[in-house]
Order: C-alpha cells, then sequence, then structure tokens
C-alpha cells in the first residue's frame, strides 16, 4: 500500500496511524472497502500500541467536534448542604409541639412556624428555593407563598375560633370521676394548653389519644375559655337596629308615598333559564301594591312603566316616590314620566329607608314556586308568564285580610277607604319637600368637598382602569374620602386586577366600596392612634409595661435588622387588641426609618411577608397594619 501524501508531514505517524484506524472503525460500520490494520501500521510506520492509543482518544474527542442544535445544556447546579436548615427546622419542630402536622391530604401549619421559615429563608438565601423547600419539609408551592405575602390554598390550623360540637362522652367520663381526679385533669389540661403551639382541633386530638382524657371538643373548649386561656371568635349576630327601627318609618295616607324598585327573577322555560326584571311600586302607607313592570333589565324604562301602571291602577300619581340612588332611576325619562311627583332617593346601604318594597319582594321569594314551564316557546312567552304570576300575587296580597295593626282591613280597602284632607295633603307636601331639601343640601356639600387634586387622581384612575362613570356620581362619592384612601383603594383595585381577582364585570361602585371599607378601617387605628397618644401622656401602667417589654425584645434580638423587625412585626400581629398592635406597629416603623432610606422599600417588602404570614389575623386586619406601617414610613405629604 502506498505511504501518506507529504501533505501531512507534520503530523507524527502515529497520530496518522491512529487517525486511519479509527477510521476504519467506521468503514466497517458502513461496510464500505478498507485496507486492514496491517496495510495501515506499514504504510505510516507507526507503533501498534501508540497507534491505538491515539485511536481511542481520536474516537473519544468526536463527540464534542460538532455540538447539536440549540442552546447547550447547563452544568447542573453545585449540590449544597442543607443539613443545617433541616436540623433548625426538627429543633423547632420538638421545641413546638402540634405547630404542624398532616391531616389526611393536607397540612396544617401554625404562624409561629410559617414565621420561622420565612425568618429562615431569610438567613439562607443562598440555597435553592426547591432545595430549601426540600430541606424544611414544606410544599415548593406553599413556601412560594408565604414569602409573596398570600394565602396558599394548604389549610392552617388556626381555624379553631368557633368551637365545634363534640360527644358527651367527656360529661358523662367526668361525672364518674371524683373530684381529685376531675382536678388533676382540668391541671393537666392547663399545662398542656399553655406549652401548646398548635391549633384547638389537634389539641383536643392530642388530649384524647395521647394522654386518655375522654373530653369532647365542646367540654374542652369551654373548660379553657372558664380558665380564660381561650376565648373563642363568635358572630356577632343580629344587629339591634333591626328591632329598635321597627315601625319608625313616617307615612301619612294612602297615595302619598310610593316606593319603587327592582328584583331579578328567573324564568326556566324547556330546559333554558330567562333572566328579568321585576320592577314594582308599592305605597307607604297601605302597602298596596300599585303598579308592576316586567323588563329584561332594571332601567329607567322598567321605572316608567311600573309607575304609569301603578297611575292607571290608582287613578292618581302619589306626592312623592322613593327610588335609590341607581343611575337608571334618575334619568331624563323618568323625571319626565313622574312629572310633578317628588323623587326621595333613599340612602345607600339602608333597605330601611324601603321597607315596604322590600319586604314585598321577600314575601314573593318565599311564596312563589319555582318558575319552571315547559311549553317549547320563546322568550316572549316567559316574560308574559312572569307578568302573569306577579299580578296575581300582587291582587292576592292586596285583597288579602290584615289583622294585625291594620284593623281586619286589606291593603286595597284601606287604600280606596281613607281620604286625606287637604291640611294633611299640605303638611304631607311639606314634610316630603324638606325631605327633598336636606338631600339636596347633602348633595351640595359633598359637592363643596371635593378637592381639585383628588379629581385629577381619580379621572386618571378611572381613564386608567377604563371604568365606566359618565355621570361622575361614582367618582364624586370617592372623593369625599381622604387621600390617603383613595390611592390606597386604587392600589388595592389594580392589584386586584393583576392578580385576577376582580369579580367578573365590575365598575366603579367596586373601587367605591373598597375605598370605603379601607376608609373605615383606617378610622378605626385613627381612633386607636389618638388613644395610644393619650395614654402615652398619662403613662400608662399598660404601656409602661410594653415598653419594658420591647426594650427586653430588642435585647434579645441583637443588631440584626431581620430579627429585631421580625420580632416586632409578630408582637403586634399577636397583640390581643387594636391599642396594643398600634404600639407594636410603630415601633416596627421606628425600626424601619432608622435605616438608610436606600432600603426601605426592602424592609417594606420584608414586613408585608411577616404580615401576611399571620393567618388567624384576618384579611382585612393584616392590609389595615401593612397600609399603616407603609403610611408612616413613606407618607404622601
Amino acid at each position: 500500500m502506498p505511504r501518506v501524501p507529504h501533505f501531512l508531514s507534520d503530523v507524527s505517524p502515529a497520530l496518522k496511524a491512529g487517525l486511519l484506524l479509527a477510521a476504519l472503525t467506521l468503514l466497517r460500520a458502513l461496510r464500505l472497502p478498507c485496507p486492514d490494520v496491517d496495510q495501515v501500521l506499514e504504510a505510516t510506520g507507526a507503533g501498534r500500541s501508540r497507534a491505538y492509543e491515539l485511536r481511542e482518544r481520536i474516537l473519544e474527542a468526536l463527540p464534542g467536534l460538532a455540538r447539536p442544535p440549540g442552546r447547550p445544556q447547563a452544568d447542573p447546579p453545585p449540590v449544597r448542604d442543607t443539613g443545617e436548615p433541616s436540623r433548625e427546622v426538627l429543633r423547632f419542630l420538638m421545641e413546638h409541639p402540634g405547630c404542624a402536622r398532616h391531616g389526611g391530604k393536607r397540612r396544617r401549619y401554625v404562624e409561629a412556624f410559617r414565621r420561622f421559615v420565612i425568618e429562615l429563608r431569610e438567613r439562607h438565601p443562598d440555597l435553592d428555593p426547591a432545595a430549601f423547600a426540600d430541606a424544611v419539609g414544606v410544599p415548593l408551592g406553599t413556601l412560594k407563598d408565604w414569602l409573596r405575602g398570600g394565602r396558599s390554598g394548604v389549610d392552617d390550623g388556626d381555624g379553631d375560633d368557633e368551637t365545634v360540637p363534640g360527644s358527651a362522652d367527656g360529661e358523662r367520663a367526668e361525672a364518674a370521676d371524683g373530684e381529685r381526679a376531675a382536678g388533676a385533669r382540668l391541671e393537666t389540661i392547663l399545662d398542656e394548653w399553655n406549652r401548646w403551639t398548635g391549633g384547638f382541633v389537634p389539641f383536643c386530638d392530642h388530649i384524647g389519644k395521647n394522654l386518655r382524657i375522654p373530653y369532647g371538643r365542646t367540654l374542652l373548649a369551654n373548660i379553657l375559655e372558664k380558665l380564660g386561656v381561650r376565648i373563642p371568635r363568635r358572630r356577632s349576630g343580629r344587629s339591634p337596629d333591626e328591632m329598635a327601627l321597627r315601625g319608625s318609618f313616617e307615612t301619612f295616607f294612602p297615595g302619598a308615598q310610593w316606593e319603587g324598585d327592582g328584583s331579578p327573577i328567573d324564568v326556566e322555560i324547556d330546559g333554558r333559564t330567562f333572566a328579568f326584571n321585576l320592577e314594582a311600586m308599592v305605597d307607604a302607607h297601605t302597602d298596596a301594591f300599585c303598579g308592576i313592570s316586567v323588563r329584561d333589565h332594571e332601567d329607567g324604562a322598567a321605572v316608567v312603566e311600573a309607575f304609569e301602571d301603578g297611575v292607571g291602577t290608582t287613578g292618581a300619581p302619589p306626592l312623592a316616590l322613593s327610588l335609590d340612588g341607581r343611575p337608571s332611576n334618575h334619568t331624563d325619562e323618568v323625571v319626565e314620566a313622574i312629572g310633578d311627583t317628588l323623587v326621595v332617593r333613599g340612602t345607600p346601604g339602608r333597605p330601611q329607608n324601603r321597607p315596604h318594597v322590600e319586604g314585598g319582594f321577600g314575601l314573593f321569594v318565599q311564596t312563589v314556586p319555582p318558575l319552571a314551564i315547559r311549553t317549547g316557546t320563546s322568550r316572549e312567552t316567559a316574560r308574559r308568564t312572569l307578568e302573569l304570576v306577579a299580578r296575581t300575587w300582587a291582587r292576592t296580597i292586596n285583597n288579602k285580610t290584615r289583622r294585625v295593626h291594620r284593623d281586619g282591613c286589606s291593603r286595597a280597602r284601606r287604600y280606596e277607604r281613607e281620604t286625606p284632607s287637604q291640611d294633611e295633603i299640605a303638611a304631607a307636601r311639606t314634610a316630603l319637600e324638606e325631605r327633598c331639601r336636606k338631600h339636596l343640601a347633602a348633595l351640595e356639600t359633598l359637592e363643596a368637598r371635593q378637592d381639585p387634586v383628588k379629581r385629577r387622581i381619580l379621572d386618571d384612575a378611572f381613564d386608567r382602569l377604563e371604568l365606566d362613570d359618565r355621570t361622575g356620581n361614582i367618582r364624586s362619592a370617592i372623593a369625599r374620602y381622604p387621600l390617603d384612601h383613595v390611592v390606597a383603594g386604587i392600589a388595592t383595585f389594580e392589584g386586584k386586577r393583576t392578580a385576577g381577582t376582580l369579580p367578573d364585570a365590575v365598575d366603579g361602585r367596586y373601587l367605591l366600596g373598597i375605598v370605603c371599607n379601607i376608609s373605615r378601617k383606617d378610622e378605626g387605628l385613627a381612633i386607636a392612634e389618638a388613644l395610644l397618644e393619650a395614654r402615652i401622656e398619662a403613662r400608662d401602667h399598660m404601656l409602661a409595661h410594653l415598653r419594658t417589654e420591647r426594650d427586653a425584645l430588642l435585647a434579645r434580638t441583637g443588631e440584626g435588622w431581620a430579627a429585631a423587625l421580625g420580632a416586632l412585626l409578630d408582637k403586634a400581629m399577636d397583640a390581643p387588641g387594636t391599642l396594643e398592635r398600634l404600639y407594636w406597629l410603630r415601633q416596627a416603623a421606628d425600626d424601619i426609618r432608622g435605616r438608610p432610606a436606600s432600603r426601605h422599600a426592602a424592609l417594606l417588602r420584608f414586613a408585608a411577608r411577616r404580615i401576611h404570614a399571620s393567618f388567624r389575623v384576618h384579611h382585612e386586619e393584616r392590609q389595615a397594619a401593612y397600609r399603616y406601617l407603609a403610611r408612616e414610613v413613606l407618607p404622601l405629604k
């Protein structure tokens, strides 16, 4: 076989032989003609051992000569030691029994554990989030939710504010035991509760399964409440205003004042559901239903149609008509149709202003059967069916004898029998005009309070958020609140829209509700702050105790900003009352203000995560606490 040409003379014979031997492997695999090994070695003059050594090196280097398309594969992250956070979590679990447990498919954690994990993450920021979550035993999604200040889908263990009914085994066991055994059990229960960190339900399981004390949840809740160590939250119940305001609505005579309102009604036809609006006119003195209208929507045409139907029923329009503040109730079409009849606007959020029509709709819902019709007809049939049912029901109510407070007369009989004198008509007109005058004066006062700065902010926000307010009434209502509350409400609305938690088809009224709620909450904080200032001036013993506790707390935490600020925020969220919470929030605000201004934003984000990890505190209370902190650190004025 001829020797290799001279243009490869700068390559060693052994390398040439190794290259040809590597090519032999590929040629044989492809079944192509090729020399044998002896021929290659004879042509190159290389040694066999060295040639085979270089052949292996060439074959190993071949895959790296041509990189596949796409981004090269990243090197795996370096393995870090996660033993330290795991050991810290284990020590915390041993010192705080009940702070984390598995309840079937769900995991439950208490606030102390959540705060500990957040603080532990601050101390180990270099760990990969997935590795850190695996080290502390918390799902990665739950950990991310804690760190961004939201609430995860995993239940916490603090839903124990309401006492869960238990069995009567505890009561029977207590009756069977002597006083001595009962006293020992009470001491055991109290001691266990003082050392317990988790929720109430797992505590009851611990008492029954581990300590063999056969007390049910109800009995345990009563024992802890009597001992004063656990006070469950209870619903406030029905407002006393409902009874106090009964019978206080001023009426004059039949036809003096009507009340108008609409209610959505659904009708099912052959499996399809159609939505309508049932507009009704009710006489305030006799509770008689005067006019009814059934249309697709609650609009000005519905008010006009129901009003004209009432005039046709009674023979004359009323002196006044009470309507709520819905813009469709006060259009030019409505004003032109009612003529000289006075329009009395109802106070927003007060159904007591229109008790007769509101009560009538409630009675209709209770008495009417499900409106499901199987005829195979169109939407018009559904509308006419609803109108027929509504008229039948109204006539039945109007002619039903009323024995209590109505002298045994029906609504229709009272409307026909009672005829007012000219003096009564004049007195009623004067009173109704005075009511309208007060309402107009309130509107003028409201407009006079409008701040041009707030109006510009609201105009920009409504344009940016694409909220419809053609009449400007919604912006006028929002502008009567302080600037801080308006800005906070706009930020809350935008945040909810970004997070995708806004209800469908919301408008400017939803923003008004947000601003109103923020104003009420912050008003409570302002009152508490004023009370706090008064107590500070009076050197209240409780505040002296809090100052001592603050000094001891800061001495324990040392100079670390995360430990000091986190401890102050934890004290604020664990405070039993608004006054103490405000004190600790103020201390946290002072701590943030005392640090460089360039770090204020990062410290506020840390505070937000810490505050929103306190799930035992209501969501609105947490939002109010953070708003107070942000307002103190970054004031607008």
